[in-house]
């Protein structure tokens, strides 16, 4: 932050990263998710600090607008969050379903589930530190959260997520406090689950983002580059219509912007104009490629989006998280992002001119 407190508003068209980005190897293994620490106690504190700091400096160099922690110190986006958490058993593990699409290992529920302290409140804060620029943080979503355990306990999807949505909500009202400015909730199972999306999963977002005074975000995707989820789009067919079910309800909703995939997918662009009024977070890097693109392959897609958002609505970024790329591809194309953004903002300013 700036010596008075102040932190700068970011500029038209702001970039910004959704999820992971790589870890230096000297604190976890590289190029794959769930990556056990290289460092430990002490040590691995430190570590993440440090690792925290880098990747900060690197979007900053990098031309980023607003901020993330690019999930340096948690192994993995819903897990680390409910390692904290009373009531889940992680030695006691089963194997299930996530999102109809692969097998996985995962702690039970096994009592009822709570939140004896704040989990990144800490962390933010150290982000909060590090820069005078907007910063955002990313928490799992109730529906994405009940996806990846198995529940011994509860019994009912349903009211599992709406336990995990209080809790979430005590945790972003304190990241709040701690001068996050926008509070972003990731549920790509809302790509999946449609009839509970309509029964509870809107709701139990918002209950989620209940309160909250600085922006909120929702991130919905196809999922990160593993070979489960690129098995999974090739079923798909020419046309990924899967955002007709969550955007009509999430433009009625309180959530402020809804962040989607675009780059090298079959979503139609077209299916932006259903949540017209809101801020929107567009993909425009490919995550299941080591391609960097160029700045032109990012305005292309800018450009194809323009007419179904407004310009001051609208935020350049990642189709999903980066963990598994190496570092050198995933900082090139954070590089590309902010230039193929400028490049959209120049044309832009001309036509106002």
């Amino acid at each position: 932050m700036t010596g008075d407190g102040t932190v700068h508003q970011a500029p038209l068209l702001p970039v910004t990263t959704v999820g992971s980005l790589p870890k230096p190897a000297w604190l976890a293994e590289p190029e794959v998710l769930w990556s056990p620490w290289q460092l430990h106690g002490d040590v691995l504190a430190d570590g993440k600090r440090d690792a925290l700091r880098a990747v900060v400096h690197e979007q900053q160099r990098r031309g980023v607008d607003i901020i993330t922690d690019g999930e340096q110190t948690r192994q993995h986006f819903v897990t680390t969050f409910i390692e904290h958490l009373d009531g889940v058993d992680f030695d006691n593990r089963e194997t299930v379903r996530i999102r109809n699409r692969y097998d996985a290992s995962v702690p039970t529920v096994v009592g009822a589930v709570g939140r004896r302290a704040s989990v990144f409140v800490e962390d933010a804060a150290f982000l909060r530190g590090q820069t005078d620029l907007p910063i955002k943080w990313a928490l799992p979503g109730p529906m994405t959260m009940i996806d990846t355990l198995a529940d011994r306990h509860y019994g009912s999807r349903e009211r599992l997520a709406w336990e995990f949505a209080t809790i979430l909500n005590e945790e972003a009202r304190e990241l709040e406090a701690a001068g996050v400015d926008i509070i972003q909730f990731d549920e790509p199972a809302f790509n999946v689950f449609f009839d509970e999306l309509k029964d509870w999963g809107i709701a139990a977002l918002e209950r989620a983002a209940e309160g909250l005074r600085v922006e909120t975000a929702v991130h919905i995707c196809y999922g990160y580059g593993i070979k489960a989820n690129t098995d999974w789009k090739a079923t798909l067919g020419s046309e990924w219509r899967q955002y007709e079910e969550s955007f009509p309800l999430l433009q009625r909703s309180r959530i402020d912007i809804v962040s989607l995939e675009s780059q090298h997918s079959n979503v139609p662009i077209e299916l932006i104009e259903l949540i017209r009024g809101k801020k929107v977070m567009l993909g425009a890097l490919d995550v299941a490629s080591a391609h960097v693109e160029t700045p032109e392959e990012v305005a292309a897609v800018l450009r194809r989006a323009l007419p179904f958002v407004d310009a001051d609505k609208l935020i350049p970024s990642s189709n999903c998280g980066m963990a598994p790329l190496s570092r050198e591809v995933a900082f090139g194309k954070l590089s590309a992002l902010s230039a193929g953004a400028a490049l959209v903002r120049a044309e832009l300013a001309g036509a106002d001119s």
